[in-house]
């Protein structure tokens, strides 16, 4: 994983950075993710065009979890889990809310799924159920 700080002709965009640090899997994802507003550099929106430097705070909701995260190094290319970690530093407080968060959807029942195709009972259930709405 190449990290750069002293070269100013590279550009990190922001969009390519959250995808190299690991918090979306694609890059059009992350892209998407920064212009609906789901990510904030500083506390204001930006485009995913937008550079970001070492020491920017950034904002980050995914789903129920959100991250609040202090840029440490750079990087455009996407690599190892580990070598990814070590290119932002999250919040003790951000840290405690997502665990908090985690411990709350643990908790809450696994909603009703279908395990491939309903069975001649399942199939029972779901028409009984039908007919009595």
């Amino acid at each position: 994983m190449t990290t750069n700080t002293n070269d100013d002709s590279e550009r990190f965009r922001i969009d390519k950075w959250l995808w190299a640090a690991r918090f979306f899997k694609t890059r059009s994802l992350a892209t998407a993710a920064v212009e609906c507003g789901k990510v904030l550099l500083n506390d204001t929106r930006v485009k995913p065009a937008k550079a970001v430097v070492p020491g920017d705070t950034l904002d980050i909701h995914i789903g129920q979890v959100q991250f609040i995260i202090e840029v440490l190094a750079l990087s455009n290319k996407r690599g190892p889990a580990t070598e990814a970690q070590k290119l932002y530093r999250e919040t003790d407080e951000s840290r405690q809310r997502r665990l908090a968060i985690a411990a709350l959807l643990k908790e809450q029942a696994p909603p009703f799924r279908f395990r491939g195709r309903p069975t001649k009972r399942d199939r029972r259930v779901i028409e009984k159920f039908k007919k009595e709405t």
